[in-house]
């Protein structure tokens, strides 16, 4: 007689797997709009990510930039010092508390900034087109306990 521990597990098959099909999703979603600044303005996927946070966020430090994106500090740390070398960002001493670094758009990362955000919302409403309002809806709630679920670390203990 077999026990559940004998049984072999399913097969897992990745095309349905949420978080294969999430990244999946992202992947070509980033790298889709990445082919309109990517060479153009010479940024990485990476390093947009980091200038659309400052373009919403002022006076950020690095270490709020990884809470923030959900990056690890190394793709931080290599945006950051890639907008730094193009002159898109700015670092500074923080006023408050002068041990912290904040980052913030300089004025040629605000025109960049506002050149390549109609080219995503143009993509986002591409892709987002088949989706009737009601779906756009429920997916935006979707999403939000998704990501809520995420953040709180809630996953189950491997055995």
């Amino acid at each position: 007689m077999s026990s559940a521990k004998d049984t072999p597990p399913d097969e897992l098959k990745l095309e349905n797997f949420l978080p294969y099909q999430l990244s999946v999703l992202s992947n070509r979603v980033s790298n889709a709009i990445a082919e309109a600044y990517g060479q153009r303005f010479n940024l990485t996927i990476s390093a947009w990510r980091v200038m659309a946070i400052l373009g919403r966020f002022v006076d950020l430090s690095a270490a709020e930039l990884v809470v923030r994106t959900a990056m690890d500090k190394v793709a931080i740390s290599r945006a950051v010092a890639l907008l730094l070398k193009n002159d898109y960002i700015t670092r500074s001493e923080d006023i408050a508390d002068r041990r912290r670094q904040v980052l913030n758009l300089s004025p040629l990362g605000r025109e960049v900034y506002g050149r390549i955000v109609p080219v995503a919302q143009s993509y986002e409403n591409d892709l987002l087109s088949p989706l009737s309002g009601h779906e756009r809806a429920e997916l935006k709630q979707i999403l939000k306990k998704l990501l809520a679920r995420a953040q709180t670390g809630n996953s189950r203990e491997m055995d």
